[in-house]
């Protein structure tokens, strides 16, 4: 099965372009020569948290004089673009295979993630968003895969935060003493209950906002900031869910700055601002007040998860998780969709 044709890449390059040549508050003129310009490529998910970040990075010496440009979209393709030769001094991907996929290209360090954080700058869990008042009752992973309800999850072919969602769906299985053969079941019934895969986590947002299914395979984060904005839904943490873990990386040949960048993402006032705008700090000693507005509950914006399940621990890492979940030819949640009738392209 292709996955992803040539003409699809090559769109999301000139789309990729285009948006890094007009991101809001990017620097003019020919910023590729420009040593304080840092080019950022993302996931959609992040955007208004580097925005913000950014705003005071630029307060300090080291981020004095320096101008953004910026380019954000599904994960997979944004790398997939960066690989083609969209410019990036630091990439901020949903999962660290995309990160991978330009150590692999020369463009990364292969120790991008041997340091303490291990290449992870920001987290959330997948949650489940839910239409005001829930009336579809929607509070355990059974109750999507009932008839009649509709979920909206973004497509796991361009989309890394697809991926957690997918993964969450079987590992809740697995860690309730399913065995895989039951959680297969489980996404196959869970993907024939979708009626939307938009391109990305903000795609997917937006499409339910706009009145698409009756449940939202959301970032946590996600539905905070949609709160923050006045667009917010009300959103179900389950029992057992998955930590989802950010990659964050500057490239070899990232500008003066960048490093300096990645150093106050990953400080006290970097996740700080993420903490704000509804992402779980990677240190349990950040201080961002106590209070983040839009959450279910902004005194206690970041509850406990009664069983919380993460890629090492629970799937053997991102290595396999690729080949069993995600090859493209046998992968599990691929097959899952594919046999729905829903499309990957």
């Amino acid at each position: 099965m292709q996955i992803r044709s040539r003409a699809a890449l090559a769109a999301a390059l000139v789309g990729a372009l285009a948006l890094s040549a007009c991101a809001p508050g990017a620097s003019g003129g020919d910023s590729d020569d420009d040593a304080k310009t840092i080019h950022i490529v993302g996931f959609a998910v992040p955007e208004a948290a580097n925005k913000n970040i950014a705003s005071e990075f630029v307060k300090t010496p080291e981020g004095e004089g320096v101008e953004f440009q910026t380019s954000y979209g599904p994960s997979g393709d944004q790398s997939r673009a960066v690989a083609a030769g969209l410019k990036a001094d630091y990439v901020h991907f949903s999962v660290p295979t995309d990160v991978t996929r330009l150590v692999d290209e020369g463009l990364v360090d292969e120790g991008w993630d041997q340091g303490e954080n291990k290449g992870v700058v920001s987290r959330s869990v997948v949650v489940f968003g839910v239409r005001d008042g829930n009336p579809k009752n929607i509070k355990t992973w059974a109750d999507l895969v009932k008839p009649g309800v509709e979920i909206v999850t973004p497509n796991p072919a361009s989309s890394g935060a697809a991926r957690w969602n997918a993964l969450a769906a079987y590992g809740q299985v697995i860690s309730d003493g399913g065995t895989d053969k039951e959680a297969t079941e489980y996404v196959d019934k869970f993907f024939k209950n979708v009626v939307s895969l938009p391109g990305s986590g903000r795609d997917a947002t937006t499409a339910f906002l706009g009145g698409t299914g009756d449940v939202l395979m959301a970032y946590e984060n996600e539905a905070i900031l949609a709160a923050q904005n006045d667009e917010g839904f009300e959103y179900v943490l389950p029992d057992t869910t998955l930590l989802i873990e950010n990659a964050g990386a500057v490239l070899k040949d990232a500008s003066e700055p960048s490093q300096a960048w990645l150093d106050f993402v990953l400080g006290d006032e970097g996740q700080k601002q993420f903490a704000l705008t509804g992402f779980r700090p990677i240190r349990d000693d950040v201080d961002y007040g106590g209070t983040v507005e839009g959450a279910a509950d902004p005194s206690n914006p970041f509850p406990e998860v009664k069983t919380l399940l993460t890629v090492d621990n629970d799937f053997g890492g991102w290595d396999e998780v690729s080949t069993k979940f995600f090859d493209e030819e046998n992968g599990i949640i691929f097959a899952a969709i594919l046999g729905a009738g829903l499309s990957l392209e």
